[in-house]
């Protein structure tokens, strides 16, 4: 099975909830699924599986989880499948599900649950077709690209006062501030966050419970530097920081690892930067989204190595490079200039700037993957021979791994 968790963002730039995007088979490798075999365990629903198995609130603390079902699985017993509370859940539905008699009572008899509705893929023509079926939606999904979001919003107003309009596939920040300041929609969806912007929030927020370990750590007697390194390893702010400091001490020196970081400047120093970073920042909030996403990308390259045929010698340089693949976000610059301040190995500088090298395939693959762009996923699964069920274990123990960073905070 594919699984990825993609944000939707409020109009302030916060995270609002996630929504759940699968694919139970490879449609490339295996082309006779997309015939009657697509339905075999269709009743199942993968994102409810996911929650079972990382939790709800380490998942999306707090945030709403849009979950997909098709016209077979939205019969099936959803409380069975998973136990999270139901107005945390989201049933995100298409234009499979039609606006019949059956599915509308179905449709009634969740909310009825409190399980909350939402509505993607439904062609302006179908809009009033589909009256009955929007009269029991708490979102609309409107596609930027192929709807005039504006007109569906005075429609929608007018007609479905009380349906929440969801704007996706926005692809710029400017978009993103046209539209919020034009007002009356409730979530944001796209790839305009991950543009570098010229204002806003660019700083990467600290981890809190980083920060409370590193201390602990370093004021012990006798600390041990690679421990240290990996904690640091939590925590892209740190992570920037200590390279900056290490490149101004050893001009013509090449990071390959936060371990060999950590071990340039030494324990005492290392101690000292770590107790004068952490004092400034401990009382700091919860990571951003740009943080969630340059974590999940180290976690998830590193577990991706053996798929690649990349050695163990070179996952260190694989998380590197997924936990800088932001870092032009970050910093407000371009890859290229936002690499000369955290000087890297050549390979890092290779994928992350020129998209080539031996690490780039691995970028190349997260990228799509978090998109959901699932043809291209597994045409890229078949000419690297990736099993299904290693992805997903990977993508999953990177979720765990992220999730578990915050256990305690």
């Amino acid at each position: 099975m594919l699984v990825t968790l993609i944000p939707l963002f409020d109009d302030k730039m916060s995270v609002r909830a996630y929504s759940l995007f699968s694919q139970k088979n490879n449609y490339l490798l295996n082309p006779s699924l997309q015939g009657t075999g697509q339905n075999d365990g269709a009743v199942d629903i993968p994102g409810f599986e996911v929650i079972q198995f990382v939790g709800l609130d380490a998942l999306a603390s707090g945030k709403e989880v849009f979950v997909t079902a098709n016209n077979i699985s939205i019969f099936s017993d959803f409380e069975f499948q998973c136990q999270a509370p139901h107005d945390r859940i989201v049933i995100l539905i298409d234009n499979t599900i039609p606006p019949e008699e059956m599915y509308i009572n179905r449709l009634r008899e969740l909310r009825e649950k409190g399980y909350k509705l939402a509505m993607r893929k439904l062609p302006v023509q179908s809009f009033e077709p589909y009256r009955e079926v929007l009269l029991l939606m708490d979102y609309i999904f409107l596609d930027h690209k192929k709807v005039d979001v504006s007109k569906a919003k005075i429609y929608f107003g007018k007609v479905y006062p009380n349906i929440g309009i969801c704007v996706v596939n926005i692809q710029t920040q400017e978009i993103y501030e046209q539209l919020t300041k034009e007002g009356g929609y409730e979530i944001f969806e796209g790839e305009f966050y991950r543009v570098p912007v010229t204002k806003g929030e660019t700083e990467v927020t600290p981890l809190k419970v980083n920060y409370i370990e590193l201390l602990n750590m370093v004021n012990a007697p006798d600390f041990d530097l690679t421990k240290a390194a990996d904690v640091i390893g939590r925590d892209t702010a740190l992570v920037i920081s200590l390279l900056k400091m290490v490149n101004r001490m050893a001009v013509n020196s090449e990071i390959t690892s936060i371990r060999h970081a950590a071990a340039m400047l030494g324990q005492r120093e290392l101690k000292k930067w770590i107790n004068a970073a952490v004092a400034n920042n401990l009382y700091a909030d919860k990571p951003n989204e740009v943080t969630r996403l340059s974590l999940l990308r180290a976690k998830f390259a590193e577990n991706l190595a053996p798929m690649f045929g990349i050695s163990k010698m070179q996952t260190s340089e694989l998380f590197l490079m997924g936990l800088f693949s932001v870092l032009d976000l970050i910093l407000n610059k371009s890859m290229e200039e936002a690499l000369e301040m955290v000087k890297v190995s050549k390979e890092i500088k290779d994928a992350l700037v020129d998209r080539k090298g031996v690490l780039a395939p691995v970028l190349e693959f997260i990228l799509e993957y978090e998109k959901a762009d699932w043809q291209e996923v597994s045409r890229l699964m078949i000419l690297q021979n990736i099993e299904m069920n290693d992805l997903y274990n990977a993508y999953i123990e990177s979720l765990r791994w992220y999730c578990d960073l915050f256990a305690d905070a």
